[in-house]
């Protein structure tokens, strides 16, 4: 095999393997901040509504009512958020593992949700979105609307009702 063959052949190998690499990062580590293991199962139905319209809405899942973000992804309260800090305690791979739940809008838009909702920067600049002065939180694990599997994960992080109490 001369030497461009092999070029043809270890380029595109490289990408896959870089790929399976980043992807494999994503899934995090064990632990309260930023871990995946456990939580609860999916849900067995599909949520009766969803925020398709709003920023904030509300899905009912195994779990009972929860409030969803505008694609009807569960959200989630971790609890070493501080209730009225302007900034989350979920940094780095915490983040990669529970994404923020954002807004575009100064007046975030709600549907069945009568908690307090509000926002705070996030370190991107972003507005992250918050339900009665906690921060929002989706779990990169839950893959379609009415998913809770990040229920009880490291005993921290926890779905959230409309009125904004925490469902443990």
């Amino acid at each position: 095999m001369n030497k461009n063959n092999r070029r043809k052949i270890f380029a595109p190998t490289a990408v896959l393997f870089g790929a399976a690499l980043l992807l494999a990062g994503c899934g995090g580590g064990a632990g309260t901040d930023g871990g995946n293991d456990g939580g609860a199962s999916s849900a067995s139905e599909a949520p009766k509504e969803t925020a398709a319209s709003a920023d904030l809405g509300v899905a009912s899942t195994s779990l009972g009512d929860v409030v969803v973000d505008a694609n009807g992804m569960t959200l989630y309260y971790f609890t070493k958020d501080t209730e009225g800090a302007t900034t989350s305690a979920c940094t780095g791979e915490c983040l990669v593992n529970w994404p923020i739940a954002t807004t575009t809008s100064d007046s975030p838009t709600l549907e069945g949700v009568t908690g307090e909702v509000g926002t705070i920067p996030s370190p991107e600049g972003e507005m992250h979105l918050t339900l009665n002065g906690m921060p929002l939180y989706t779990f990169i694990k839950d893959t379609k609307a009415g998913d809770v599997t990040g229920q009880g994960v490291g005993d921290v992080w926890y779905v959230v009702a409309p009125d904004g109490t925490m469902i443990q």
